[in-house]
């Protein structure tokens, strides 16, 4: 039986991952209604991408010196001002690309300090329902009012967020040192360095969503290649991560994964397969069932790589060494948002999506050509 502060915090998590989902499903879609660019997409992806890649480790520190409890509070206060800051501006009439992407540019800070270590399983399920209903939430709520709404609705969930982290107990946890040094994230990194099955696994992630990432484009799908409106809109952003949360409670219905590295490698080449497939569909129950592969695909390397960090990780480094790992899902993340968008500026959103899916595949040939520590990697650390 788990107890009290656990529930408060999983309750704490599904709020904020919802409502973090919930305002970038919203900036991107406000993005292209004000810009109807591609480019423009893309930059909201590298927008996002600068202070994870100069804060993340910092926030990594931080978490091994200071109670985690307090920093999430402080991170998640950012996002809840910005929200309402936006739907002030919206219903206003003032909202404009420049305060959108300063939106971008804070929020991105405050995400990299709240970004904690967490149960893999239990907490990934928990993740993925809330990225489920983030997205779907915000294109019902755009459709039935308006995206002033989706704000103000996004900047509920954070407060609720804050109430379920203020509940629970007052925890001390002994400080390392008492100052985050740069020696103390030097040897986070040297940790991931060292040990080729992590960095592995994070490098994969990395490449591969970098050229296979369709996110950012979605807003053009929905709207100009398969016309299906807000509403489609929220249904093929959420697709994604409920294929995540059909996986993550098969997941914990079927036998453990041994063999971890053969799993990773195979969903990352599901992955790319889907991807292609989903660049290539104008029907959108394709499309759909295809991104929810991708999501499918996506989760077991989540896991694989989520386990693999905390196997291998002891305590007093995991803060550092998951800011690491955060820093290599922010770059795929963002850095495959801007690549998408760019490209799709310069040929087509099909063509970006369907050559990011090639490239996917060719990362992966490459990666288990280099890396057969990866290959045999096996969770209970036999050798295949």
């Amino acid at each position: 039986m788990f107890p009290r502060d656990f529930w408060l915090y999983l309750a704490s998590r599904f709020c904020s991952a919802a409502a973090m989902m919930m305002l970038r499903a919203a900036i991107a879609w406000h993005v292209f209604a004000l810009s109807h660019s591609a480019f423009h997409l893309g930059l909201v992806g590298l927008v996002q991408f600068v202070p994870v890649l100069c804060l993340m480790l910092v926030g990594g520190a931080l978490a091994d010196t200071y109670d985690r409890r307090t920093i999430m509070m402080l991170a998640q206060a950012v996002p809840l001002a910005c929200s309402l800051a936006l739907w002030l501006a919206t219903r206003s009439g003032l909202a404009s690309l420049p305060l959108l992407y300063a939106t971008v540019v804070a929020v991105g800070v405050a995400w990299a300090f709240d970004s904690p270590p967490r149960a893999v399983t239990i907490a990934a399920t928990n993740q993925a329902l809330a990225f489920t209903t983030g997205p779907a939430l915000c294109g019902w709520v755009i459709a039935a009012a308006d995206v002033a709404s989706v704000y103000a609705v996004q900047a509920g969930l954070i407060a609720a967020s804050l109430v379920a982290l203020a509940l629970m107990g007052t925890r001390r946890r002994a400080a390392a040192g008492g100052v985050v040094s740069l020696a103390a994230i030097r040897e986070g990194l040297a940790f991931v360095r060292r040990n080729p099955v992590v960095l592995g696994c994070m490098s994969l992630d990395m490449f591969a969503v970098i050229f296979g990432g369709a996110a950012a484009l979605l807003p053009i799908y929905a709207t100009e290649i398969l016309r299906v409106g807000p509403r489609g809109y929220g249904l093929l952003t959420s697709s994604l991560e409920l294929g995540a949360l059909v996986m993550s409670l098969a997941l914990t219905i079927l036998p453990p994964i041994r063999r971890a590295g053969v799993a990773l490698l195979a969903a990352v080449s599901v992955y790319g397969l889907a991807t292609i497939v989903f660049g290539l569909s104008r029907w959108f129950p394709l499309s759909v069932l295809a991104y929810m592969t991708v999501g499918m695909a996506d989760q077991v390397s989540v896991l694989m790589r989520g386990t693999a960090i905390q196997l291998s990780t002891p305590d007093a480094l995991r803060g550092r060494v998951s800011s690491v790992s955060m820093i290599f899902i922010g770059a795929s993340n963002q850095l495959g948002a801007a690549e998408s968008g760019f490209v799709a500026a310069l040929t087509s959103a099909p063509f970006s999506v369907v050559s990011g899916g090639v490239a996917s595949l060719l990362v992966l040939g490459i990666v288990a050509a280099a890396l057969p520590e990866l290959r045999r990697y096996r969770i209970d650390g036999a050798a295949a």
